[in-house]
């Protein structure tokens, strides 16, 4: 993995304090941070110097714990803080020196099929010509591809084993979200459903403990996004993709060519329903303190309320749907609602193959890609996240029963209120009775394990409302207009 490729390259195995040096942008293309969080580093994005001595000074003094600051070239750090720090310049010409930067700079390299090829030949390949031949021939070639999935995955199970940390799952539904990719585009097999039963366990013991979780990178829960956004831009749009995973962002990305950003997670509200997730999302509530938990009617006059109690007019605000949403020189607190890929998933015969073609094809069109842009140029700070994400479940019957207060359009969950044979549907269908965390207390949630739905028997389904990592935690990215503007 590129990862931990840039790890043993830096000096991070001598040090507890490390300065990275982005040189070439990559943390917009990928997660080289990961290989240092996976050992125990915290990461934190530099932004200017007062904010970084406010919150950080007095820990990069002290010995306790192992940091690793990420910054670009242009940005100032003084002398004092970076005495502080052991220097490593994170570039391109430095970590593949018989490889033409250029080359690797285009659009669409995976770092992690070229530095698992690079490791494994000695031969020069530093003009452009011999560069482009060493992609096609070794970093992509189907052996390689192959070979880098599987180690890649044994990795990724190791990693997840005993795992208690947010910021390390966020890292593993990003890894895992592009060995589903790859394996799906070049026709490989690799299930990675082991994952998500590893994820199930770490959210019945922690999940109740997210709201305490303070990140400077991200809001953590859904249900912060609003917050976190007012704390850190004057003037902000946030575009809620509904029922966008890991995984659609992973293909998405490929069109934001030129952007930059910076990509982390959130985990969505349990269940991942968009009418409890997305209001959470916008109101900055909690599923037990929205108006109108089941129905959605309440979403518009939930986000204005939110947005009032953080100061903004009414003149100020704007909540729209779709990709020709246009605001006007007021607006500073805009909110813009696409569809597109819930509806691929609730129409999907195909499965993830399936929403591999289709998202794909929406990659293409650069239709989100092109809005950002016009919000950009707007001076507007653009967030794109997901209320809740996606995943292949299988059907093992349609659920006959009575008795149900209520129940979403889920296939995967079901929400009882003075329901009898409570513990007898559990019994039959092999349900998680989950905790009533962040929730009406009056009722009780009883989710399917993951992998099942209430679905014909056999049939092979996309869907969303339960608790895999693919449904639950997703992408959260910050693309700031004064890094995009000139």
């Amino acid at each position: 993995m590129f990862a931990d490729y840039v790890y043993e390259k830096s000096a991070a195995e001598y040090s507890n304090r490390i300065l990275l040096i982005d040189a070439d942008h990559l943390t917009d293309d990928t997660h080289f941070t990961d290989g240092f969080l996976s050992r125990g580093f915290e990461i934190i994005t530099y932004h200017d110097d007062l904010s970084f001595r406010m919150e950080y000074e007095e820990r990069i003094k002290s010995d306790e714990g192992r940091i690793a600051v990420v910054a670009r070239p242009e940005q100032y750090i003084p002398y004092d803080l970076r005495r502080r720090l052991t220097v490593y310049v994170v570039s391109l010409a430095d970590l593949f020196p018989r490889l033409e930067p250029s080359v690797l700079r285009e659009n669409g390299t995976d770092y992690d099929l070229v530095s698992a090829a690079y490791t494994q030949t000695y031969d020069q390949y530093k003009t452009p010509e011999a560069t482009q031949l060493f992609l096609r021939s070794r970093a992509y070639s189907y052996e390689n591809i192959k070979d880098n999935l599987m180690t890649s995955y044994q990795k990724l199970l190791e990693r997840s084993s005993g795992c208690t940390s947010y910021k390390e799952w966020f890292a593993i539904a990003s890894e895992k979200a592009r060995i589903d990719v790859l394996s799906i585009c070049h026709e490989i097999e690799l299930d990675t459903s082991e994952i998500n039963y590893r994820f199930r366990d770490y959210i019945f013991g922690a999940y109740k403990k997210l709201s305490t979780c303070m990140d400077a990178e991200s809001p953590v829960l859904v249900s912060r996004a609003m917050e976190y956004m007012h704390d850190h831009s004057e003037r902000f749009v946030i575009v809620v993709m509904d029922g966008m995973a890991e995984f659609d962002w992973n293909i998405l990305s490929s069109s934001f060519e030129g952007i930059h950003y910076e990509a982390t997670a959130a985990f969505a509200m349990i269940p991942t329903v968009t009418s409890v997730s997305r209001q959470c999302l916008l109101s900055n509530k909690y599923p037990s303190q929205l108006i109108s938990l089941w129905s959605q009617s309440k979403e518009k006059q939930e986000f204005v309320e939110c947005a009032r109690s953080m100061g903004f007019s009414d003149k100020q605000i704007s909540y729209q749907r779709g990709y020709d949403a246009d605001f006007g020189s007021l607006i500073r607190c805009g909110a813009v609602i696409i569809n597109d890929i819930d509806d691929m998933v609730h129409g999907q015969k195909q499965g993830r193959i399936g929403m591999y073609n289709d998202v794909g094809v929406m990659a293409k069109q650069r239709k989100l890609v092109n809005m950002t842009r016009r919000f950009l140029s707007a001076g507007f700070d653009v967030y794109i996240t997901a209320d809740h994400g996606n995943t292949p479940r299988r059907g093992m019957g349609k659920l006959m029963t009575s008795g149900v207060e209520t129940e979403t359009k889920s296939r995967c969950m079901l929400v009882l209120k003075d329901f009898a044979d409570k513990e007898g549907t559990k019994e039959k269908y092999g349900l998680l009775e989950f905790p009533k965390t962040y929730l009406p207390k009056e009722y009780d949630y009883l989710i399917c394990d993951v992998g099942d739905s209430f679905d014909a028997k056999g049939e092979e389904v996309m869907s969303h409302g339960g608790i895999s990592i693919d449904e639950c935690i997703v992408p959260f990215i910050r693309i700031k207009a004064g890094e995009n503007n000139g």
